[in-house]
């Protein structure tokens, strides 16, 4: 003889109705917290009160103090609309769900749960139903971390873990024959087995540094100071394409570890008393108000909404005024160390950006560093000088969302690659123009000792020489006398372009240039040392040409006056030099 065990379900499709005695009690007098209220018999509600035949009743109004019936609120779940006994019945079905007295949350950070399907043939939409008597749930093992991220690739389903990567089958199951092949058929379960990718690689806990186009997939794994693709032929290390020691130092220097940050902005006005509403303005470079920011100053309240009017921000809050407000008010915001990652459908780039901690940085130029990929030389193509807060391409243009600058204080949706017909905005990023550059080394012969006498470069006019630097020579004394050890090398102040370098001989009137000059075709410049004299250095005359190395680090930049914002190539490079010695 077995027992049943007796559960207690909640049905849906029922309604509740209620009877409140709000209604029945009329405010006579009474300020503040002192409100008295009176009760009038039941069910009629009288228009006028003569108070000396009302009974007093406290500020809430349910308890009937000195009311012998003690008439409360109540509410009854019914089937039937308004509780008439011949009114509309709702069917209650089968549909239930438990009543758990003591219901339990449950985080399974490295499990998938599906719902029910959409059939748009029949419009029947179940997206929402977790039925709890099926096995909705597939487990992942949890020593490879919590799942960061699913993609879906036709019938599969991609889940990362920080840790590892797997494959999981949509429908479908894998059967493998005695002939090493593989076989698919329709499966049993929603989400089949899991086939982990060859390699120990997962993608930490930086999801944002996702992207994909034409079935390769790029992402970062922090923890394995990677940058990872994962494409028909598996997984690759694509940060090891002469970027490892790069990537090393940079992931280590990014911390998922959340710290508060501040910044200033100037308090304009308030609104009226009672009013959760300020004004400000002159906020701190490189900065936005957004909602959930905290407002650490006399306010003490979160930030719910922001209006931009007129140049200033009006920010509406949590809080009313503690007090007056004046002068500077500081606002408080969590961050962390991000890795932003998005596919440069124009460029055909993986473009990633390496985001630190506004704490962990000394300057704004340190705190982030963006470079691309490309797939066609299979290498890192370009740095890029801004800071996007994402990053994503649509049909045959690529965006970004990125902050303004210090006069626009919002962040600003841009399209790259943008070009306005009549304007040069080349090098022009959230209205602010950068200079391109290039560096490159001379290395010729690298067991020689060289003195390096000119250079010269095939391109576009416009390129000047920001610096030209010989290689260490190795630590010797410091010639002030003291105990500390210097390394020296061979440097030039820099290059003038070609425009910028054209001055007048106030003598002859005739022209001349101080920086590059146009050879047979080329620009071409003698390189003029800069460097401090050292010991046991032989100078004939009062002035020293040449930089001596066994190679030497090159920057080239375009001017601010050339074409501004206009095209410039640079094709090709080269430098003459002299044997110093083997």
């Amino acid at each position: 003889m077995s027992t049943g065990a007796v559960i207690e379900v909640d049905f849906f499709n029922t309604y509740m109705v209620r009877r409140t005695l709000a209604s029945d009690f009329k405010l006579v007098s009474g300020e503040d917290d002192d409100v008295i209220f009176y009760r009038f018999s039941w069910p009629a509600i009288a228009t006028g009160v003569d108070i000396a035949s009302t009974t007093e009743l406290t500020a809430a109004g349910n308890d009937a103090i000195g009311n012998p019936e003690g008439e409360k609120n109540w509410y009854i779940e019914e089937s039937r609309i308004r509780g008439g006994y011949n009114s509309t019945f709702t069917d209650q079905g089968v549909r239930a769900y438990l009543d758990e007295e003591y219901p339990q949350q449950q985080r399974r950070i490295s499990t998938l749960i599906y719902s029910g399907i959409y059939n748009s043939r029949t419009g029947i939409n179940q997206t929402n139903v977790f039925s709890v008597g099926d096995a909705i749930t597939r487990s992942l093992d949890p020593v490879h971390g919590s799942i960061q991220l699913t993609h879906a690739e036709e019938t599969n389903l991609i889940v990362f873990q920080e840790n590892r990567i797997h494959r999981a089958l949509i429908d479908k199951d894998t059967i493998y024959t005695t002939e090493s092949g593989t076989q698919t058929q329709a499966g049993q379960k929603v989400i089949g087995q899991f086939v982990p990718y060859k390699g120990e690689y997962g993608i930490s806990k930086n999801p944002e540094s996702f992207a994909i186009y034409n079935y390769r997939k790029y992402f970062s794994d922090k923890s394995r100071n990677a940058i990872m693709r994962l494409s028909n032929d598996g997984l690759t290390e694509i940060s090891m394409y002469g970027m490892r020691d790069y990537f090393r130092d940079e992931l280590a220097e990014i911390s998922n570890e959340q710290t508060l940050n501040t910044f200033t902005a100037t308090w304009v006005s308030e609104g009226t008393t009672g009013d959760t509403l300020l004004t400000v303005n002159n906020i701190e470079s490189g900065y936005n108000i957004t909602a959930g920011m905290y407002i650490q100053s006399q306010i003490q309240g979160y930030v719910t909404n922001i209006e931009i009017s007129g140049g200033n921000t009006i920010i509406y809050y949590s809080n009313v005024f503690s007090s007056d407000l004046s002068g500077t008010l500081t606002f408080v915001f969590p961050t962390t160390g991000q890795v932003k990652g998005g596919f440069d459908i124009h460029a055909k780039n993986y473009v990633l950006s390496l985001q630190k901690n506004s704490s962990q940085a000394s300057t704004a130029r340190e705190s982030y560093k963006t470079l691309a990929f490309d797939e066609e030389i299979n290498g890192w193509v370009s740095f890029f000088t801004y800071k996007p807060v994402a990053l994503f391409s649509i049909l045959n243009k690529f965006y970004t969302i990125g902050k303004g600058s210090a006069s626009i204080n919002s962040s600003q949706f841009y399209q790259q690659y943008f070009d306005t017909p009549g304007l040069n905005e080349r090098g022009v990023f959230y209205n602010s123009r950068s200079p391109s550059n290039v560096t490159f080394i001379f290395n010729p012969q690298p067991d020689v000792m060289k003195n390096f006498n000119t250079i010269s470069y095939e391109g576009s006019n416009g390129w000047e020489v920001v610096s030209y630097i010989s290689g260490f020579t190795g630590q010797d004394v410091n010639p002030d006398g003291t105990s500390s050890y210097v390394q020296n090398n061979d440097k030039i102040l820099s290059i003038k372009s070609y425009n910028e370098g054209l001055y007048t001989d106030i003598n002859t009137g005739q022209p001349f240039r101080a920086g590059f000059d146009r050879k047979e075709n080329r620009y071409v410049a003698n390189l003029v040392n800069n460097s401090t004299p050292t010991a046991d250095e032989i100078i004939f005359g009062n002035k020293m040409s040449g930089i001596k190395g066994y190679f030497a680090t090159v920057k080239i930049e375009t001017d601010e006056t050339t074409q501004l914002g206009g095209p410039k190539e640079l094709w090709s490079s080269a430098t003459n030099f002299v044997t110093s010695s083997y």
